[in-house]
Parts: C-alpha cells; sequence; structure tokens
C-alpha cells in the first residue's frame, strides 16, 4: 500500500513538474502554429477586399472621366431632358434661327460685321446656353429628390422587398427626372441588364456626383457583398450634408454674387442714363473710329472682369 501511495504521489510530482516546466511552452507553440495562418489569410484577405475596392473605385472614376470628355450633341439633347429632339431638328432649328436673325438685321439696316455677329451668335451660343440651362436645372431638380428615394429604397429593403422591387417604387412615387431615371434602370433590369450597366447608363444620363456615389455603393455591394440598407443608408447622409454645405456655400458667397452683379450691370446702366439724358454726348463712341476702338477695349475689359469675379464666386461642389 505504501509502494502504491509513493508511486501515485511521483506521477503526480512528474506530472505536474511537466505541465509547469514545459507545458506553457508547448501551448503557446501550438496556439502559435494554429493561429497565425489564420490570422496572416485574414489579413491577406481584408487587403485584398481592399485593394480590389480601391480599383473598382479607380475604374469607376476614370470611366466617368473619359465619358465626361466625350459629350456629342446627341447627349447634350439627353442631358438637357430632350430624347424626343433628333440632331437633325437641333441644327434645323439653328439654322432657321440664323437666318431669322440675318433677316432682321438687314431690314434693319446693320452692318456686314454685325449681321453676321449676331447671326452666328443666335444659330450656335444661344442654343447651346440654352441646353446647358436645361441641363443644369435638370440636375438641380435630380439633386433635390434623390436623397429622398434613395431613404425610400433603405426603408424598402429594410422591410424585407428586394432591391428591384425597391428601385420600382421609386420610379412610381418620386416624382421626375428622378422617377423617370429610376423607371429606366426598372426597365433595363427587367430586360436583362445587369445592375452595374443599368447604374453605368443612369450615371451617363445624369452625370452627378450624387449618381456616381449611388453607382460606386451598388458596384462595391454586388461584387463584395454587405449590408445594402446600412450603405445606402449612410449615402443618403452624405447626400444631405453635401446638400447641406453647399446652402451654407451659397449663403456664404450670396453677398459676393450681388456685388458682382452690381459691378458688372453699373457701366452699361450708366451708359445707358447718359443716352437718355445725353444722347449727343454719348453717340460720339458710336459715330467715331476712336470711340468705337474704346467701346471694343472696354468690352474686353469688362468680359475680363465679369470672368474673374465669376471664378472667384463660383464653388466647386
Amino acid at each position: 500500500m505504501l509502494l502504491i501511495v509513493i508511486l501515485m504521489l511521483s506521477v503526480a510530482v512528474g506530472g505536474a513538474i511537466f505541465a509547469f516546466s514545459g507545458g506553457d511552452r508547448v501551448s503557446t507553440k501550438r496556439v502559435t502554429a494554429i493561429a497565425k495562418p489564420e490570422a496572416r489569410v485574414k489579413a491577406v484577405d481584408g487587403g485584398a477586399k481592399r485593394k480590389n475596392v480601391q480599383n473598382l473605385l479607380k475604374e469607376i472614376e476614370s470611366k466617368n472621366a473619359e465619358k465626361q470628355k466625350k459629350i456629342n450633341m446627341r447627349q447634350r439633347l439627353l442631358l438637357a431632358g430632350l430624347p424626343n429632339v433628333s440632331v437633325r431638328n437641333y441644327y434645323i432649328f439653328c439654322g432657321v434661327m440664323g437666318v431669322v436673325t440675318a433677316v432682321l438685321c438687314l431690314i434693319t439696316g446693320q452692318s456686314i460685321i454685325v449681321l453676321a455677329l449676331a447671326s452666328l451668335s443666335v444659330a450656335i451660343g444661344m442654343p447651346r446656353w440654352v441646353l446647358s440651362f436645361m441641363r443644369k436645372r435638370r440636375e438641380k431638380a435630380f439633386t433635390e429628390e434623390f436623397a429622398n428615394a434613395i431613404d425610400v429604397i433603405v426603408r424598402s429593403v429594410k422591410s424585407g422587398l428586394p432591391t428591384n422591387e425597391a428601385m420600382r417604387i421609386v420610379a412610381r412615387e418620386v416624382p421626375n427626372p428622378v422617377g423617370s431615371e429610376f423607371n429606366t434602370l426598372c426597365e433595363g433590369l427587367r430586360l436583362g441588364v445587369t445592375l452595374e450597366q443599368g447604374v453605368k447608363k443612369m450615371y451617363e444620363s445624369m452625370p452627378t456626383p450624387e449618381v456616381a456615389f449611388f453607382g460606386i455603393v451598388m458596384t462595391i455591394q454586388q461584387k463584395s457583398g454587405g449590408n445594402l440598407s446600412e450603405a445606402l443608408g449612410n449615402l443618403s447622409v452624405v447626400l444631405r450634408d453635401r446638400k447641406r454645405l453647399i446652402g451654407k456655400i451659397k449663403a456664404m458667397s450670396s453677398e459676393a454674387k450681388a456685388s458682382a452683379g452690381i459691378i458688372g450691370a453699373l457701366p452699361p446702366a450708366v451708359a445707358f442714363l447718359v443716352y437718355l439724358t445725353t444722347p449727343d454726348y454719348i453717340m460720339m463712341l458710336f459715330n467715331e473710329r476712336m470711340g468705337n476702338i474704346m467701346l471694343v477695349g472696354c468690352a474686353f475689359w469688362m468680359s475680363l472682369g465679369i470672368m474673374v469675379m465669376r471664378k472667384m464666386i463660383n464653388f466647386q461642389s
């Protein structure tokens, strides 16, 4: 019995010595051997995922920049919200306007230089300005309602609806041009167009930073996965903060814009008042050769000053 007790004590002491002397080191080695590759794989996966996202962002930005550089007349008409107007009809309208202006100049007895400048301005400059004005107005109306459309998609996805059905709700409920753009997107998806291709076409029709953000979020979510409602919710917050910041910029620059408008309109207003009071005094600028040269110089310097002031108060959003 004594021998059994001694043997058991010897085994217990030996096991304790082995456990406390080398057990920690062995266990540490085993944990390190098991954990290190796993951690390395996770790190590699995370780094690869971030790298893929960065490459995707660079690719999207480069493609958007190339598309912005290549804008033909058909795309200008689409951006202005005139898809039913053909390029041929647009150029016919421009030619008719130029001919009408030339005829009016001939009837009023204007010189050849005035006739040529007026005809070119009306036939080429004015239609492009009208298209640019309509495009900006359309983009402004789209931006005003786009954040609300994103919120509708977020609430629909959280309630369990699929993404396509959520976008159809936006197409039905949100006013144009947001509704029409999402309607075009949904029709393309119904015909077999992928989501990535659909958002690219949406950006071509409405090339605003907000649509670019939306396309990036949808493309990354489709390729890498994740919580779509959370990503779109963050996008909605960003868009509203962006809109708020643009409003603050407009409020802070309103005084400078008013001053620039007054300074730019002051010389023509003074010249008109002088013409009303003493027409013989100011008509020397139009009848004399030196007066004509002075008018050309004044127009050049006034245009240069207006462009400089516009550049100073124009903040890119």
